[in-house]
């Protein structure tokens, strides 16, 4: 091999390697995502707990993605500061989904109106839950559940693309949940994934 063939080989591999790189650290990250979402779950048992789950593991992406330290011990830590206030907005949460029920029993029954409530009550729970994750996707340690939703409720409005973008994202957790349940587990990080580029997008546009 001539020493022009040999630079011209170690040229061409030059040029591949931030390619490969980009598409390991992108790999790496969608694995990291996948993991993500099994943390939640499994954090989320107790239902109460799913908006301290999901700020847990938006925390833990956006370390991933600033090339920070953090692991399952950093997510544990998270989980129990968030859960201190969090715990009451996922009983809010779950009552607010408990309400929606009765609409919908209504317009089930046949009542007069209830068509009207039950999309009124749907539309607001949708809102209600984008706004939730939203919140979580910022959450910092010692920062107001009260602060960070009412702040999140007014992106939703005023960043629909951005909403409507978790929107998507969590009819794909209920699909998945429907065709096949495991896999809307590992689902649930990439919705917080996505909750977090949400709030990067609308931060940048500002």
């Amino acid at each position: 091999m001539t020493v022009i063939e040999q630079r011209a080989r170690a040229g061409a591999k030059a040029r591949r390697t931030p390619g490969e790189s980009l598409l390991a650290e992108r790999f790496a990250l969608f694995a990291e995502c996948l993991l993500t979402g099994v943390w939640i779950a499994v954090a989320s048992l107790p239902l109460v707990t799913v908006p301290a789950a999901f700020a847990a593991g938006a925390r833990h992406l956006r370390r991933r993605t600033a090339h920070e330290g953090g692991g399952r011990r950093e997510f544990v830590a998270d989980f129990r500061t968030a859960l201190r206030g969090g715990w009451l907005v996922g009983l809010a949460g779950w009552a607010g989904a408990a309400a929606v029920r009765v609409d919908v029993q209504a317009v089930r029954a046949g009542i007069p109106g209830g068509p009207l409530v039950g999309a009124v009550g749907l539309l607001a729970l949708i809102g209600g839950v984008v706004a939730g994750l939203r919140a979580a996707a910022v959450w910092e340690p010692g920062a107001a559940w009260r602060g960070l939703l009412a702040e999140a409720g007014r992106r939703t409005v005023l960043d629909p693309a951005g909403s409507f973008l978790l929107v998507g994202g969590l009819a794909v957790v209920v699909c998945s949940a429907v065709l096949a349940a495991p896999l809307a587990v590992p689902v649930l990080g990439a919705v917080a994934a996505a909750a977090v580029a949400v709030e990067e997008r609308h931060r940048r546009r500002r």
